[in-house]
């Protein structure tokens, strides 16, 4: 297989959601240049949004007071509205042209983990990650800081002069920031006095509760000053670690799990003097030609959401019950909006157990009718945004999201064409003999095995 062939499936993968069938055609043809700036376009932005219902539940509707009727009811609306977000937000990785941006907002959501039911919230942090995800980094850490979702989950609401809750100034220079060994515990105390009083009113917007405010001299990361959580954030950005805490993380998501110091020093610098430049670093990683390097092809397991997002760019789908794609979500252990922590997913190869490896496997099977789905989510799941009724999610019909694939399309588009050239990163370990002898040699079973042999999970 050609090398070009070659680099520009791994830059698909990496810098999207892998091939798309509009891609095969003239994917030979492409130059990685060309095929970069169309991943890197950009149009007008549009927000990821919900049409269940405008209902907005704010927090004091939902008290103790409330009539459990109005109470379930309510619980139910907001459950549509982030299955709605959730499954808006696949759509767009799936046939956005946009394909860096989702794929870099996709990052992000998993860096700037948080885990609310409030789905105004969830709308608002979701669209504000997806506006700056190639843009600014401190204009992207900033609005995320002051975003009630990530103020409600990390706590800061309570966040009070005379009582300080440390929760979320640690969260912003442990996870978000720094990375550890850049701070100590006092810092972790005085950036919280700073932070005091940031909140958000009952319609969601961002407040700086002076009253509650601790106006007293603070002494962080060698600093000392009056300081407001806006002068933190400004003094974590100043410094040289946060930029090669971020930069290292990219590499390991982007590139290799596998740090090379020396190339990740060159970003980070790079990167703290372009002044957070997200899009010019990312630019960088795609053009070197060490990203290109065949220790950097196929060696990563594709996420949950990266895998079932790469089958549907490849197949032509028509869904009938796309909310049941939450389930395979679950199953597999990453649901949109639903991260485990305020760490994130993990990555690589905690993707794969006993359970999920097989399931993942299969998924090519079941959604092609071939096999009927035999996973149901664990007893003690709290299986949460509308999957609480165990016997709604254990019901056969729930779990089949009714998926007809466009075969004759595929069959013209895989006409004269290896299919394994363009499904597979790394082909060399596939043995095609055993694929063949499971197919019925027609385009549509070369593709489902494929898609269920261990090289498809790579990319």
């Amino acid at each position: 297989m050609a090398d070009s062939l070659l680099h520009n499936k791994h830059l698909l993968w990496r810098a999207g959601f892998g091939t798309g069938i509009n891609q095969i055609s003239n994917l030979k043809n492409k130059s990685i240049k060309m095929l970069a700036d169309d991943l890197f376009q950009e149009e007008s932005f549009t927000e990821i949004n919900y049409h269940t219902s405008d209902t907005f539940i704010q927090e004091d509707m939902m008290n103790n007071k409330t009539p459990a009727e109005k109470r379930k009811e309510m619980q139910q609306i907001i459950r549509l509205q982030n299955n709605e977000l959730n499954l808006n937000f696949l759509d767009k990785m799936i046939n956005s042209k946009e394909q860096m941006k989702e794929k870099m907002s996709f990052f992000w959501h998993g860096h700037f983990a948080s885990r609310i039911n409030n789905s105004k919230f969830n709308k608002q942090l979701l669209n504000t990650i997806r506006k700056n995800a190639l843009g600014n980094f401190k204009d992207l850490l900033f609005e995320v800081s002051q975003s009630p979702a990530m103020l409600n989950f990390l706590n800061n609401q309570q966040n009070k002069k005379g009582h300080p809750n440390e929760n979320f100034a640690r969260e912003v220079m442990e996870l978000f920031t720094m990375g550890r060994g850049n701070y100590t515990e006092k810092d972790i105390r005085e950036g919280a006095r700073a932070f005091t009083g940031w909140g958000y009113d009952k319609e969601g917007n961002f407040k700086e509760r002076k009253n509650l405010h601790d106006e007293g001299t603070k002494t962080f990361l060698g600093k000392t000053g009056n300081f407001t959580g806006t002068d933190i954030l400004n003094i974590i950005l100043e410094q040289k670690a946060t930029a090669k805490f971020i930069t290292t993380k990219i590499y390991k998501f982007f590139v290799n799990e596998n740090v090379d110091s020396h190339i990740v020093d060159q970003l980070s610098n790079n990167f703290y003097n372009s002044g957070y430049n997200i899009k010019k670093l990312m630019t960088e990683i795609f053009s070197s030609s060490w990203f290109y390097a065949q220790k950097n092809i196929g060696n990563r397991i594709k996420s949950p959401i990266e895998l079932m997002a790469g089958i549907m760019r490849m197949l032509p789908m028509n869904i009938q019950n796309p909310e049941n794609l939450i389930v395979y979500q679950k199953l597999l252990g990453q649901m949109l909006l639903y991260p485990p922590n305020v760490a994130g997913w993990p990555n690589g190869r905690s993707w794969i157990d006993s359970s999920t490896l097989m399931l993942r496997l299969q998924i090519p099977q079941i959604w092609s009718g071939l096999r009927p789905l035999e996973y149901s989510p664990r007893q003690d799941d709290d299986i949460d945004m509308g999957m609480k009724s165990r016997e709604t999610a254990l019901n056969k019909s729930f779990k089949n999201p009714n998926i007809t694939i466009d075969w004759n399309r595929l069959e013209k588009v895989f006409a004269n064409k290896n299919c394994e050239d363009y499904l597979i990163q790394n082909t060399k370990t596939l043995d095609m003999d055993s694929v063949k002898n499971f197919s019925d040699k027609s385009i549509k079973m070369n593709i489902i095995n494929l898609m269920s042999t261990p090289e498809y999970q790579l990319c």
